[in-house]
C-alpha cells in the first residue's frame, strides 16, 4: 500500500482544511515545494498534491507555479487534483512532469470528458477523486452535492476505463478522528476498482487498519493533518504499509 504525503495548495501556500471548509484553514508552509522535499527526503514514494483554488473556480494560477516548482525539487512521482477541468487543464500538468491528473467535478458533471481523457492520456494517467458527504458526491470544492452516490459514480467510472479512485469522506478531512474504513472498502469491494483512501488518517493504527485490506482493493492512503501535526512519522507510516500483507 503506497503512503501519499499531502500537500494543499491556497495561493501558493501548503495549508490544512477542516471537514473541506475553506474558513477554516491552517498554513503549514509558505513553500510547498520544500514540503515535498522533506516528504522525499523521509521516504515518500508518492506525492498527493491539491489545488485548493482551482478545485472553487477561482484564480489558481500561483497554486500552478507552486505545482511546477516541487516537481522540479522532487524525482518522485506525484498525482494532483483540484480545478483539473479542460484537457487544456490535463495537458498542462502532463508537460509539467505530473504523473497522474485526478478529476472530480468533471466526474460527475460531464462523464463523457472522462472518457476522452481516458483515451487520450491512458487509464494510469487518470484518477477519479470521489468526495461525499453522507455517502453522496460533492463538486466545486466541497460546495456542491451533486445527488449523486458514491458507489453509483464509482461503478461508472469503471465502465470508462478508471482504474483508480482517491475517496475522501469529508466529514472525517483534517479532524484527526480516523477513516471511514468500512465506507472505503464497501467502495473498493463493490466497484472493483483500486481505491485511495483519503479523510481523516491520525494514527499507524490506522494506516495498519488499511493495510489489512488491501486485498478488498484498498490501493494507498494519503495522510495530511497527521504529518504536519507530528501525529504520524512519515518513515514509520511507510514501513507499516509494507510489512501489512
Amino acid at each position: 500500500m503506497i503512503v501519499y504525503p499531502a500537500i494543499d495548495l491556497r495561493q501558493g501556500r501548503c495549508v490544512r482544511l477542516r471537514q473541506g471548509n475553506f474558513g477554516a484553514e491552517t498554513v503549514f508552509n509558505d513553500d510547498p515545494a520544500s514540503a515535498a522535499a522533506r516528504w522525499a527526503d523521509e521516504g515518500a514514494e508518492w506525492l498527493h498534491v491539491v489545488n485548493l483554488d482551482g478545485a472553487l473556480g477561482v484564480n489558481g494560477e500561483s497554486n500552478l507555479e507552486a505545482i511546477e516548482r516541487i516537481r522540479r525539487t522532487v524525482r518522485i512521482p506525484i498525482q494532483v487534483g483540484g480545478g483539473i477541468r479542460t484537457q487544456e487543464d490535463v495537458q498542462r500538468l502532463f508537460d509539467a512532469g505530473i504523473n497522474r491528473a485526478i478529476l472530480g467535478t468533471v466526474a460527475a458533471d460531464e462523464p463523457d470528458l472522462v472518457q476522452k481523457f481516458v483515451e487520450i492520456f491512458g487509464p494510469e494517467s487518470i484518477v477519479i477523486g470521489i468526495d461525499a458527504r453522507d455517502g453522496v458526491v460533492t463538486t466545486h470544492g466541497w460546495t456542491k452535492s451533486s445527488g449523486i452516490q458514491a458507489i453509483d459514480l464509482a461503478l461508472h467510472m469503471g465502465k470508462l476505463g478508471i482504474k483508480r479512485l482517491v475517496y475522501t469522506d469529508i466529514s472525517r478531512d483534517g479532524m484527526l478522528t480516523g477513516p471511514n474504513v468500512l465506507s472505503t472498502v464497501e467502495l473498493a469491494e463493490r466497484s472493483g476498482l483500486a481505491v485511495i483512501a483519503s479523510g481523516g488518517v491520525s494514527s499507524i493504527e490506522d494506516i495498519q487498519v488499511l493495510a489489512q485490506q488491501q486485498a478488498e482493493g484498498i490501493d494507498g492512503v494519503i495522510i495530511g493533518m497527521a504529518l504536519y501535526r507530528g501525529r504520524i512519522n512519515l518513515r514509520e507510516a511507510i514501513a507499516c504499509a509494507r510489512e501489512v500483507n
